[in-house]
């Protein structure tokens, strides 16, 4: 009968403790956001990006845009984006579920960063966060993972070479 009664007490305490661990939950996804990713946010469900209408999902590691009426997701932006520079772009930083269902309202209310000259520190140039630098894959235009330095830094930076 002791026996039982240990039993029971261990089982209620073991699901108690589980309870417990399912309740703190801390959502920082720094590590995962893409190096374009723009500097100062801690935790990034989705980017709206703009000028191409599409979708970036942090958690996921996908591309979210339209083709022929339908959402579509990728690890890569299609080929009519090859030439999209993500570093450049303006995003827009999404915490809500599934921001591409509200499109018509994201485009209404971003419309005016289409072209945006303003400049967004991404991660990647953050010299404050060496985490951040040089030592992890890159995912440059069209989504392409890449550990190499890339070529067009120096482009993007404004130094001609």
């Amino acid at each position: 009968m002791k026996r039982i009664v240990l039993a029971v007490i261990f089982g209620v305490a073991s699901l108690s403790s589980i309870s417990t661990k399912a309740q703190v939950n801390l959502s920082i996804n720094i590590g995962a956001q893409p190096k374009w990713g723009p500097k100062g946010y801690n935790h990034v469900d989705y980017y709206y990006l703009p000028e191409i209408e599409s979708y970036y999902s942090v958690a996921d590691r996908q591309y979210v845009y339209l083709n022929n009426g339908r959402w579509i997701t990728s690890r890569n932006l299609p080929d009519r984006y090859r030439n999209y520079d993500l570093y450049e772009g303006y995003k827009v930083v999404m915490n809500t579920p599934k921001p591409y269902l509200s499109h018509s309202r994201n485009v209404q209310l971003y419309n005016n960063y289409k072209g945006s000259r303003e400049r967004q520190l991404v991660i990647r140039d953050d010299r404050n966060d060496n985490n951040n630098r040089n030592n992890r894959p890159d995912i440059n235009k069209g989504g392409q993972r890449d550990s190499r330095p890339d070529k067009n830094d120096d482009q993007r930076r404004g130094r001609r070479g």
